[in-house]
């Protein structure tokens, strides 16, 4: 049975993965043919860099996740700290409802916020499909994954220790930032990771809400894969690829850190 489970588990990754590894193999093509294997080149990662409207959608990305994943972050340990402060259903309530945007389908939630910033700009002259817009939008759809990666330290956090700074004469905020705080700093820190994963590989609710003068990096390959496509696509695709995998074993090695540390205080 472990035989079959691995070798079920192996094909099942094989085919998941497969495309990838041909996605990141074909990056190196010599030829622009994607059939015929002519040649290892380093061609196509030059011209991905030359190439202006690659790059400016590339900074705007970075922007947006870097701003998104602050703003996110800020937010998302404030709604936290709050929910986990409250009581019972209130508390579960609360929780369902931060759940709520993780479970909607994605085209939902950008088709909603397209609604409403469209209703906003034409009440009031303000948020006109762009920047605003859509960093607005990935602040919202980041939030929840940040609440989700902080609530889980403060229920391992003795919340004694708080009431004993304010005990002993320290006052709510500097308490928390010198007491709460550093005990729910990884979880902070999971969680902005997670945002700015999330906000660097989104396609659906930013191809909603950019707009013509604002469009993010997936934006701008969807709109190229209406020509012919490059070999700069697949070169592009390797980056973004390697760039999440980082994050993603940074985050998963700090979770395991953090479940060491707390082996060994026990």
């Amino acid at each position: 049975m472990k035989t079959l489970s691995r070798i079920y588990n192996f094909l099942i990754f094989g085919f998941l993965y497969a495309p990838i590894v041909v996605l990141i193999a074909y990056s190196f093509n010599d030829s622009k043919n994607r059939v015929e294997w002519g040649g290892f080149t380093f061609d196509w990662y030059k011209e991905l860099f030359n190439n202006e409207l690659i790059i400016d959608s590339l900074w705007l990305t970075l922007q947006i996740a870097v701003l998104a994943a602050v703003v996110a972050t800020v937010i998302g340990t404030m709604a936290a700290v709050g929910i986990y402060s409250m009581n019972g259903r209130l508390k579960t309530l609360m929780m369902g409802i931060n759940n709520i945007p993780m479970v909607n389908p994605e085209i939902v939630t950008g088709i909603s916020m397209m609604l409403m910033f469209v209703a906003i700009y034409r009440a009031t002259g303000l948020l006109q499909p762009g920047f605003a817009t859509l960093l607005i939008s990935h602040i919202t759809f980041c939030i929840p994954y940040v609440v989700l990666q902080v609530m889980p330290k403060l229920r391992q956090m003795n919340r004694h220790t708080y009431e004993a700074a304010l005990d002993l004469g320290c006052r709510p905020f500097p308490a928390f930032f010198k007491v709460v705080l550093p005990e729910i700093m990884p979880g902070v820190i999971t969680g902005a990771m997670m945002a700015f994963t999330m906000s660097l590989d989104d396609f659906v609710i930013s191809y909603f809400n950019s707009g013509a003068s604002a469009q993010n990096l997936s934006v701008t390959i969807y709109s190229m894969t209406k020509k012919p496509v490059t070999p700069e696509i697949n070169a592009l695709s390797t980056l973004l690829f390697g760039t999440v995998l980082i994050l993603l074993v940074a985050v998963n090695v700090r979770q395991v850190r953090d479940l060491n540390k707390q082996k060994e205080r026990r």
